[in-house]
């Protein structure tokens, strides 16, 4: 829902970005050529990315599922820091812009790394991406649509490993989750998710201002 980081101001954003490690050309191209789209606001920002990345590094990121894909910026940002043989799994419904993802994951020669599954996420994680995962995922990554958030959790929290990470975006929703008149049902469904996830025993959870509010949960 939002390009930048929530509350930031244009100059307080550059100010970040100039004091982070520069954006890697390929990962620019691709965000500037998403600017240009009618639903730009649905990339992560660049700081996100970054952060992403870096965590993937820390953990020894080995395999990633990402589920909603877009144009690819947040998966490519992560299968850059993977190791050698890493595999990043991706799930997306729209052939529109994944199009433009395969294009730059193969500039960037990290097409091999990746796998897309097009369809419906849901039903994809219900048929078991075509075999059994359970366990199998050092970090995992949910922005899609947010009716199905809570679904695409548990399969989710079923496939990452003891001591894996699963990132949940959007869980601000530009500031809408606290907003008590704003029952639009992607605004509920993110209530929902967000009161679920603080309440279980099996995981860590802290909820952060990166991009439209990124949270992070560690399965114990």
């Amino acid at each position: 829902m939002s390009n930048k980081s929530i509350g930031l101001s244009d100059a307080l954003q550059d100010y970040i970005l100039e004091h982070s490690s520069p954006e890697p050309d390929i990962l620019r191209a691709l965000r500037d050529e998403t600017a240009g789209m009618e639903d730009r606001n649905m990339q992560i920002a660049p700081e996100q990315g970054q952060f992403m990345a870096i965590l993937a590094k820390l953990m020894g990121v080995k395999r990633y599922l990402e589920i909603g894909t877009f144009t690819g910026y947040s998966a490519l940002a992560v299968a850059l820091a993977l190791p050698p043989g890493g595999e990043v799994i991706t799930l997306d419904l729209s052939d529109e812009y994944t199009r433009v993802a395969r294009k730059y994951w193969e500039k960037a020669g990290v097409s091999n790394l990746i796998n897309l599954h097009p369809g419906p996420a849901l039903k994809t994680l219900q048929d078991g991406l075509g075999g059994n995962h359970d366990n199998t995922f050092d970090m995992a990554f949910i922005d899609a649509d947010k009716e199905n958030y809570l679904g695409y959790f548990t399969h989710c929290l079923r496939l990452v490993r003891p001591g894996g990470l699963i990132l949940i975006d959007n869980v601000l929703w530009d500031g809408s989750v606290i907003d008590a008149k704003n029952i639009e049902e992607s605004t509920q469904a993110i209530r929902v998710l967000n009161k679920h996830v603080v309440a279980l025993a099996e995981v860590e959870v802290v909820m952060t201002p990166i991009g439209d509010g990124l949270t992070l949960v560690r399965k114990v």
